[in-house]
């Protein structure tokens, strides 16, 4: 029993040495791969800070109702384009039309009244002068045309607040733009203040980014940045125009909108970009510790894991993990795993992989 386990141990042991030994010879007899290498890690005080942000138009809105009522039709699509004063949504006014045919009848019997009370009061006004009437007679018609007159506006006024409801049972758009969406479709019932239509006014975007508060000092109103767009790889141009002093309701970081002074048909509101904001205050720059910064192009990505290959003893490559930070323009910043001394591989003729046989070019 002994003698078998002895001999399936050395057996293992047999196998595993063959099969290093087959690897080794296998790594050892393939071709070297052809590496670029970088001098030192990129170490440095950038000259901008970034922050991400969004895009959004500069003109958005909800349009809603004041009324209650049933949605008779939508005239608009999501994706369509609209005008200033286009209608949008029409909602039931059956009991608008009805008030509005008793206020027209209240007008016409006010009118009525008024003129009746107008023609007594300058007969009398006459027959005052000529001493024919008294001061009493005089005054009662006089009181009673300031309650026609006033009887007259009230219901007058009384029509220009129909109106204006009406003008919340038909919406329009506040601005000429896109549908971005509907909320209702016909037969929903509206209620005051629940949103029907969402309105994005495309011709002007701009961005939302928020900024932290070790980097807003450096920013200022009216200072050019630059804006990638992640989803194109495009680089626009945009100009700070409004600056928040305050981050109490927003979790501690500044909030800062830009306008886009380049734009392109490509860029949609929604999409997810980084803003590069130029160092607007030079004496902080002593302040910002020193940053390593890699190409993007020279990282690898394998899951959630983000590492670079750098050379070893006798010309392997070596797959080191990093701790990544901010995007700068191409470039990565490198929190851990990295020293500013230290080469790396930017670009291979083949195939990396751990341990693999390079030739440094």
């Amino acid at each position: 029993m002994n003698n078998k386990i002895i001999t399936t141990l050395l057996l293992s042991a047999f196998l595993f040495l063959s099969c290093g030994k087959d690897q080794k010879e296998i790594t050892e007899n393939t071709p070297a791969i052809p590496v670029k290498m970088s001098g030192n890690s990129v170490s440095t005080n950038p000259s901008f800070v970034t922050a991400s942000g969004k895009i959004e138009a500069e003109n958005s809105a909800n349009v809603s109702t004041r009324m209650m009522g049933y949605v008779t039709k939508v005239h608009v699509k999501v994706g369509q384009k609209v005008n200033a004063g286009q209608l949008l949504v029409s909602i039931n006014n059956t009991d608008l039309q009805a008030k509005k045919a008793q206020v027209e009848a209240s007008i016409l019997q006010a009118t009525a009244a008024f003129n009746n009370a107008k023609k007594d009061y300058e007969r009398f006004t006459v027959l005052f002068n000529q001493q024919s009437a008294s001061q009493k007679e005089l005054d009662d018609m006089t009181s009673r045309y300031e309650m026609a007159k006033a009887g007259l506006e009230a219901a007058k006024q009384m029509r220009n607040e129909v109106v204006a409801q009406f003008g919340y049972s038909n919406i329009i758009a506040p601005f000429s733009g896109e549908v971005t969406n509907t909320f209702v479709k016909e037969g929903d019932m509206a209620n005051p203040g629940m949103p029907l239509v969402s309105i994005e006014g495309a011709s002007h975007l701009q961005v939302t980014a928020m900024v932290s508060e070790s980097d807003i000092a450096n920013i200022q109103n009216g200072m050019a940045v630059k804006i990638l767009v992640k989803s194109i790889n495009k680089t626009v141009t945009g100009k700070v125009t409004e600056l928040s002093s305050s981050a109490k309701n927003t979790g501690g970081l500044y909030l800062v909108k830009i306008n886009l002074t380049q734009t392109d048909k490509a860029i949609l509101s929604g999409m997810f970009v980084n803003v590069q904001f130029p160092l607007a205050n030079k004496t902080l720059t002593t302040v910002i510790s020193d940053k390593v910064l890699v190409p993007e192009s020279a990282l690898v990505k394998q899951g959630q894991l983000t590492g670079i290959y750098t050379v070893g003893n006798g010309n392997t490559a070596i797959l080191r993990w990093l701790r990544i930070g901010k995007t700068f323009d191409n470039q990565v910043e490198v929190l851990s795993g990295l020293s500013a001394e230290e080469p790396y591989i930017v670009s291979a003729e083949g195939k990396l992989f751990n341990g693999a046989k390079v030739s440094i070019q």
